[in-house]
């Protein structure tokens, strides 16, 4: 006859477990958080006088259950159980999770013969440890890619590129479970699917996270908005996921995000589930609305531009690490997802995810939007002048300008990888070529390295000074040439929609062959300065059209106008000797110097959550640490900032 356990407690091994399975940077200690296909160990304590395990002799049955999937005493399932007699009247029990087993909170239970005993519960997380896991990582990236909090997200231009501190914040209190209730929303795809199961997929959480993280078809994390910031926070002033997160538990879609909030916020989640991740800039994006992979830039006979301009400044996205058995062989590893609301993806704004690889080989009928990512990386840029009988006439263009210097984080320093090798061949490449063969049917603009005789030189500018930007133009032509020439200044947003126009000049010319020109554009603060936003980018565009033979030469760039640096000088309150350490406060002064000809009005420093000028604040745990500084006024609107900090025990 079996006999039963008598069982006085259940220890859950929290730390200890917790240490092996990398999940002890998570706050709150008394969750267990183990990652799936690994073992972790339980103990049950009998009570004195109970009769001891044995072996072959006391049987019991452990039920695991999350949502509606329950696994019954492990049987025809990957899960696994063993026990055995621990000293001090204990017995060991070392469980053993399925490797695509689904995510998110499970209970517990212990059963002898239809008596049920709960033990306790724990969360289960995707595992990059594991080799039979879909999200598997071999080498020193799970560090990177899986536990690091805090990263940098590249904006800016590609001439001009920056990052900026962003503080991923998946161990801060209570993060976690507002991942997990992330996790449990149903978009409109998922209608059909048993989500239960589905959670075990990063195929499916991947899409369902492009889906949710923004707020455009359901309750979702983020509002997007680009250009009327009432009512809410201006996407810049956001300087990690927490507050974000936190603020969607609590009321619901958080106003307002842009593409690297949608990005970060999802990388916090991906992260915090376990799935590898990083966040990717991706210079010069198109926004191919039409899937023709071209984008069309169109002026009228006298050269003002009539189209809107589709092309964005910089765009972020973020790239998961998977396995895709639901795709050809060699479509593993990266895979791009993108949760910024811009085109629907079988009826919902969401995007991915679909395999790097795919997009860099031209499979554009890959899963999922393999053609829409194919022109954010390698569109053509096509100039058209709208002629004032109607017709359309193509002139000229470029394959260089879309899909330039993508980027992400370098492995553990503070420094920019260029990947854009990683996403398309070299443009003029016998492999490019192959490529845009393989995509003909969208694309007939044919590959040319000649520039046209129209040049922008500019130099660097700090916010608050006038400045002089000079264009060069020259007859390349063997007879002469009568030109109407335009150069413009106007403020713009990091999407490439112009606002106002700072400045103005046109003429007509004639130019002799091989005949050269200077222009120059005084850009002024009083003009500039009312209008710019606060990506502080000004857009200068210089154009040529030749009215005779329908030709046009076009130049343009977009400067970001450098922003003053903060000084912050860190020191311990206490006069102690030695290193910043755990527990003890540590204060950080902060200075910013005003650049611009006028007074700053409502200034504040963001530090930690705190606003002043000298910020004090406690390391509550050891390691290399990043501090963030924000600064915001009136006029000057959101400088940051970062420093490392080396915490000690």
């Amino acid at each position: 006859m079996s006999q039963g356990l008598d069982i006085e407690r259940c220890d859950l091994n929290i730390q200890i477990n917790r240490n092996n399975h990398h999940t002890d940077q998570f706050s709150d200690p008394h969750n267990l958080i183990v990652r799936r296909g690994q073992t972790f160990s339980i103990t049950l304590h009998l009570k004195p006088g109970s009769e001891e395990f044995n072996l072959g002799e006391t049987t019991f049955s452990l039920i695991v259950e999350t949502g509606t999937v329950s696994y019954f005493g492990f049987l025809d399932t990957d899960w696994s159980a063993m026990a055995y007699a621990d000293p001090s009247n204990a017995v060991s029990v070392i469980i053993n999770s399925s490797p695509n087993a689904p995510v998110g909170l499970y209970s517990l239970t212990l059963d002898q013969d239809g008596q049920k005993t709960r033990l306790g519960q724990f969360i289960l997380l995707f595992n990059a440890w594991c080799e039979k896991d879909a999200v598997y990582m071999d080498g020193e990236e799970r560090g990177e890619y899986v536990l690091k909090d805090y990263g940098l997200i590249y904006r800016g231009s590609p001439t001009q590129i920056k990052g900026l501190p962003w503080n991923f914040a998946q161990y801060e209190p209570e993060v976690l479970d507002i991942c997990l209730k992330i996790l449990g929303e149903k978009p409109r795809f998922a209608l059909d699917t048993d989500q239960d199961y589905s959670k075990g997929d990063p195929i499916y959480v991947a899409r369902l996270l492009s889906a949710v993280i923004n707020s455009n078809d359901d309750r979702g994390v983020v509002v997007g908005e680009w250009y009327n910031f009432d009512g809410g926070v201006h996407p810049g002033t956001w300087t990690g996921s927490g507050e974000i997160l936190h603020k969607w538990a609590e009321s619901g879609p958080v106003r307002y995000g842009q593409c690297w909030v949608f990005a970060a916020i999802s990388c916090t989640v991906f992260r915090a589930l376990g799935i590898p991740c990083r966040v990717v800039t991706n210079f010069g994006s198109a926004h191919d609305s039409d899937a023709s992979l071209v984008i069309e830039n169109i002026y009228d006979e006298d050269g003002k531009r009539i189209s809107d301009d589709s092309v964005w400044n910089f765009h972020v996205w973020v790239e998961c690490w998977m396995m895709r058995p639901d795709l050809e062989e060699g479509f593993n590893g990266w895979q791009v997802s993108d949760p910024t609301p811009q085109e629907t993806s079988e009826g919902i704004y969401c995007c991915g995810p679909v395999s790097q690889k795919a997009v860099k080989e031209g499979e554009l009928t890959t899963k999922y939007d393999a053609a829409f990512v194919f022109a954010e990386v390698n569109a053509d840029y096509l100039d058209c002048i709208l002629m004032s009988d109607g017709r359309l006439v193509k002139k000229g263009g470029s394959t260089k300008l879309i899909g330039k210097h993508i980027s992400t984080k370098a492995v553990g320093v503070d420094e920019r990888k260029d990947i854009t090798h990683e996403y398309k061949y070299p443009e003029g490449s016998e492999e490019e070529r192959r490529v845009f063969e393989k995509a003909k049917h969208h694309n007939k603009l044919e590959k040319s390295g000649e520039e046209p005789g129209l040049h922008l030189k500019v130099s660097d500018m700090t916010l608050g000074s006038d400045f002089v930007v000079n264009a060069l133009l020259t007859n390349n032509c063997m007879d002469v040439r009568n030109c109407v020439f335009q150069f413009s200044a106007k403020a713009v947003c990091y999407n490439g929609k112009k606002g106002e126009e700072c400045c103005f000049t046109s003429d007509k010319v004639e130019l002799s062959p091989g005949e050269e020109k200077h222009y120059s554009l005084k850009v002024e603060y009083n003009k500039y300065g009312p209008v710019i936003t606060a990506d502080r980018l000004i857009k200068l565009s210089a154009v040529v059209i030749d009215k005779t033979t329908v030709d046009i030469s076009t130049a343009e760039r977009t400067i970001i106008l450098d922003e003053p640096d903060i000084e912050i000088k860190v020191r311990k309150c206490l006069p102690l000797l030695g290193d910043i350490q755990v527990n003890n406060p540590v204060t950080a002064e902060l200075t910013l110097l005003n650049p611009l000809p006028e007074p700053l009005q409502d200034c504040s420093f963001t530090a930690v959550g705190k606003t002043d000028l000298i910020v004090e604040f406690t390391p509550t745990s050891a390691g290399s640490k990043v501090l963030l500084i924000s600064f915001d006024s009136d006029k000057l609107k959101n400088i940051k900032l970062h420093i490392d900090i080396d915490v000690k025990e």
